[in-house]
């Protein structure tokens, strides 16, 4: 017996930016094909050249590229059933046409728009769907001939109900009142989705269809295409929907759904865009969250697809990109944000960090790292390592225990300070030493003297562990930015 390798695709229209749900299914039909030694196809189906979006297909193949999917034959790989744009496919559509109408099973639509609308106003009338096999015209000759102006139908082949193996949702099923003779072949010479996919997923030996639960009620129609060319259909595999946060609507840009690429320029990590969309419609059984791609790889199951809808949560998208974050070491996480800024143009250090080498930025990012949920987060959460900050003495009044102190008082503790730190040697062990000895000569809390401190060298609302955010800054600008703390206070006191 003949086992045929595992073979799927992903076959987009570039109509617009690739959405999360979109890139679900792709990265569903990847993996799928991965664990098997199988093959990935991309296919781009251009046949709606109304609704195309200039620089869609290759924002669709920089999408799949940035998350790791890369396809085994397709646009930029070749392969032996190219082309794999539909638009270059349009003969291969015509040639199958050509024999559905030789079989009896296909014929010109002959009837004008005008007459279609009487068609729908007799049923109408009639209280009955409008089926146009019902006004089915008749051929004398059993030669049709079909000069391509006309829309080519199908004919179908036996009106009948259908049913189907469906590998998530089970044995699905339709009554004969959902087929229809539909078009081919458009009047243009461009064929219509439920022809062309159907043609395409043959000659390509796709082996499973991964696809969401929107095409269910079209699957009578493309069963009857199936019939009518006598081929065996692939697998189907419905993923279930992506909802949005609220879980009332299915996903979209207004439920807060971003493109791939919008996440990469925001700095999330592919690892965690991974993990997170393997987790919208797919569970291993157990409670375990975070996966690496290869953990992913080793647990997936079709068997272990949902039927419920998913819900889009960015929240846990951002915490597991904090996770995939603080599981890199720093000279990976370092280089991950060099080549991502590099590869999208975002720049996700402080304008001023280009004056300073890239050991100095791998120390500051080591401080922020435990923080860090995406890269972006970067420039506000580093700025103070590479330029003095703005002095904002709100920092201090809206402090409940720094606002109880006078100026004097401030100045007094930081000149304390200062006269300190000028004779540690600024290592991380030697600072503690030091601003613990401080908290016993000046009999303040931490809360107190620590927060003074870090205020008056950063000038912002959070900062890392403060003796090692010293050692970073560095003595010299510390006791530089303590002395122009001093100054302010002097200024501020004398207005």
């Amino acid at each position: 017996m003949l086992v045929m390798s595992v073979r799927t695709r992903f076959a987009p229209s570039p109509t617009g930016m690739l959405h999360v749900g979109a890139i679900r299914t792709a990265l569903f039909a990847w993996i799928i094909a991965k664990q098997n030694n199988g093959d990935f196809i991309l296919r781009i189906e251009d046949t709606d050249k109304k609704r195309e979006v200039k620089g869609a297909v290759e924002q669709i193949k920089e999408s799949l590229k940035w998350l790791g999917l890369e396809w085994h034959e397709g646009p930029d790989v070749g392969g032996e059933n190219s082309p794999y744009f539909q638009s270059q496919r349009l003969d291969i559509y015509k040639k199958y046409a050509r024999q559905l109408l030789e079989a009896g099973h296909a014929y010109p639509d002959p009837y004008t728009q005008e007459q279609l609308e009487e068609f729908r106003g007799q049923s109408k009338n009639s209280n009955k769907p409008f089926l146009f096999r019902d006004y089915r015209p008749e051929f004398s000759d059993k030669s049709i001939e079909w000069d391509e102006t006309k829309p080519l139908r199908l004919k179908v082949p036996e009106v009948k109900p259908y049913s189907w193996q469906d590998e998530v949702r089970g044995k699905l099923s339709a009554g004969p009142e959902a087929l229809d003779d539909f078009i081919l072949i458009k009047a243009d010479g461009f064929p219509t989705y439920n022809f062309a996919h159907i043609v395409d997923d043959y000659e390509m030996k796709i082996t499973h269809v991964i696809r969401g639960e929107e095409f269910i009620s079209s699957m009578p129609k493309f069963l009857s295409v199936y019939d009518a060319l006598g081929w065996q259909p692939p697998k189907f595999i419905t993923l279930p929907p992506v909802l949005g946060k609220n879980g009332g609507k299915k996903l979209s840009k207004r439920e807060g759904a971003m493109s791939v690429l919008e996440y990469r320029d925001q700095g999330y990590l592919k690892e965690a865009v991974f993990n997170f969309l393997s987790s919208l419609g797919w569970n291993d059984g157990t409670n375990q969250e975070v996966y690496s791609i290869d953990e992913i790889l080793n647990a997936f199951s079709i068997e272990r697809i949902q039927k419920s809808p998913a819900r889009f949560e960015p929240e846990k998208l951002s915490w597991l990109n904090g996770h995939h974050i603080r599981s890199k070491s720093i000279e990976q996480l370092f280089e991950t944000i060099k080549n991502q800024g590099l590869e999208t143009g975002a720049k996700f250090w402080p304008e001023a960090a280009g004056k300073f080498d890239n050991a100095y930025k791998t120390q500051v990012l080591k401080l922020v790292q435990e923080r860090l949920k995406h890269f972006d987060e970067l420039p506000q959460l580093t700025k103070f390592f590479f330029e003095d900050q703005p002095i904002d003495l709100e920092l201090i009044k809206n402090n409940k225990q720094l606002s109880r102190f006078s100026m004097d008082e401030i100045k007094a503790l930081l000149k304390q300070t200062i006269d300190a730190l000028e004779q540690s040697d600024f290592s991380i062990a030697g600072l503690t030493d030091s601003l613990n000895n401080l908290l016993q000569q000046t009999s303040q809390k931490p809360g107190v003297l620590f927060s003074l401190v870090r205020i008056a060298t950063t000038w912002a609302p959070f900062s890392p562990p403060l003796a090692e955010t010293l050692a970073v800054l560095g003595k010299e600008t510390t006791i530089r930015r303590l002395n122009i703390a001093i100054s302010n206070w002097e200024s501020a006191t004398r207005n």
